[in-house]
C-alpha cells in the first residue's frame, strides 16, 4: 500500500473517532411515573377584584338584618345599620357559635345591595362562619347590580331562600341563579329588562344600549348554570307584565334546588374526599327530597320552614349528617356549630390587615352606562 493510501485510511479512521466523541450519549431512561392532574377549581366564577370598602356606602332601597339561626319564625335578628367592616363584624360576631348566618334582605336590587353581598361574604369568611343563607324578598332592580351581587354570592357559597311571604322578581332572578342551593316557596317572576335612565329616542338606539349588556348577561347565566331561556324571557316578556314561573320551569331553567355548575365541581371534590358511596347516598337523598318535600301535594302550601323540616327528617334515612363529612352532608347549613372557627380581630381593626388566605370574593365590574332595571 502506498504512503498516500495509508494516509487516506488513517484520515478516515480519525474522522470516525472524532464523530463518535462528539455524539452525546443517550440519556438513561427515566422511571415511569404517574402524572397527577391538578385538582379542579373549587368554583368556576368570574375573576373578582378587591372589595371597595368606601365608608359612604349605605343601603338606600331596602332593609337588611342578620340572624344566627335558620328559624325565621322567631324573628330576623339584628338590623344591619352600617356596611362598614367593623360594624358588620360586630353584627355577625355571635354567629360564630352556630357557624351560620341568615342575611334577610327586603328591597330593591341596587349597587348597595351588591356591596352588602360582597361585604357580608368577606366578614363571614374572616369570622369562620361557613354556612350562609340569603333570605330574600325583592321585586327587582338593576341588572348590573344583580350580576355583581350574584358573582359575590356564587364565590362565597350561599344558600338562597324565597319564603312564602316573599317574592323574587325581575333582576332578583339573576341573584337566585347564583346560589349554591335555592329553596323557593314564594313567587319567582321575569319580565323584559329596561334602562330607565336611557337617552334612547328610537327602537334602534334602545336596542343598541341593551345589546351592550346582553353578552355579559348571557355569560353570567352560563357560568351559573342557568338556562338561556331565562335570557329569552328577559328580552321578550313586556316590562309592564310579569311571567310567574312554575315549579317545573324553575327546575327546567336551573333556578331551584342545587346549582348544576357547583354540583358538578362538588361531585369531583366529594368523590375524592368523602368517597363514591357518600355521593350515591347524597344523590338518593336529593331524589327523595325533590319528590317528597318539593313536589308533594302539600308543597304548594308549604313555606321554607316546612320544606326544611321535611328534608331534615328525610336525610336521617340516608345516614346524614355523615360522620366523616358532616359539613358536606345535605342541608348542613341547618346543623349549626359546624364551622365555628376562632377568628381574631385584625391588629388595626381593618379588613386589609387580614391574612391573604381570608381575602374575600370580589365584585364584578359593572357595565358602563346607566343601570338596567328590571
Amino acid at each position: 500500500m502506498s504512503a498516500a493510501m495509508r494516509l487516506g485510511v488513517w484520515s478516515c479512521l480519525l474522522c470516525l473517532l472524532l464523530a463518535a466523541c462528539e455524539r452525546a450519549p443517550a440519556p438513561p431512561a427515566a422511571p415511569t411515573q404517574v402524572q397527577l392532574q391538578p385538582p379542579p377549581p373549587r368554583v368556576q366564577r368570574k375573576p373578582q377584584a378587591e372589595i371597595d370598602w368606601s365608608p359612604d356606602v349605605r343601603l338606600e332601597a331596602g332593609d337588611a338584618s342578620i340572624d344566627c339561626s335558620p328559624d325565621y319564625r322567631t324573628g330576623d335578628g339584628r338590623p344591619v345599620l352600617s356596611l362598614a367592616y367593623l360594624d358588620l363584624r360586630k353584627t355577625m360576631q355571635d354567629c360564630r357559635a352556630t357557624g351560620l348566618i341568615r342575611l334577610r334582605y327586603s328591597g330593591k336590587i341596587t349597587q348597595s345591595f351588591a356591596a352588602l353581598a360582597e361585604r357580608a361574604g368577606k366578614v363571614a369568611a374572616d369570622l369562620g362562619i361557613g354556612k350562609r343563607i340569603l333570605d330574600i324578598d325583592s321585586s327587582g332592580g338593576s341588572v348590573e347590580a344583580a350580576m355583581r351581587a350574584g358573582d359575590a354570592i356564587g364565590e362565597n357559597d350561599w344558600t338562597i331562600w324565597v319564603r312564602a311571604d316573599s317574592v323574587c322578581y325581575s333582576a332578583c332572578v339573576l341573584v337566585l341563579a347564583a346560589g349554591d342551593m335555592r329553596v323557593i316557596a314564594g313567587k319567582v317572576g321575569i319580565h323584559r329588562m329596561i334602562q330607565l335612565s336611557s337617552t334612547a329616542r328610537s327602537r334602534r338606539e334602545l336596542g343598541e344600549q341593551l345589546r351592550q349588556v346582553s353578552e355579559e348577561l348571557r355569560n353570567y347565566l352560563e357560568r351559573n348554570g342557568a338556562s338561556i331561556e331565562v335570557y329569552d324571557l328577559m328580552t321578550t316578556v313586556p316590562n309592564r307584565k310579569l311571567r310567574i314561573l312554575t315549579d317545573q320551569e324553575l327546575e327546567q331553567f336551573g333556578l331551584s334546588g342545587p346549582n348544576a355548575v357547583e354540583d358538578d365541581l362538588d361531585r369531583i371534590r366529594l368523590a375524592r374526599s368523602c368517597g363514591v358511596e357518600f355521593l350515591r347516598r347524597r344523590d338518593a337523598f336529593r331524589r327523595a327530597y325533590e319528590q317528597q318535600c318539593m313536589q308533594s301535594s302539600d308543597a304548594a302550601h308549604a313555606d321554607v320552614a316546612e320544606i326544611n323540616a321535611c328534608g331534615l327528617a328525610l336525610r336521617e334515612r340516608y345516614g346524614f349528617p355523615d360522620p366523616k363529612c358532616p359539613i358536606d352532608s345535605p342541608m348542613s347549613e341547618l346543623d349549626g356549630a359546624v364551622l365555628a372557627i376562632p377568628a381574631p380581630l385584625p391588629p388595626d381593626g381593618t379588613p386589609g390587615a387580614m391574612p391573604a388566605e381570608t381575602s374575600a370574593a370580589p365584585a364584578a365590574a359593572t357595565a358602563e352606562g346607566g343601570p338596567v332595571r328590571q
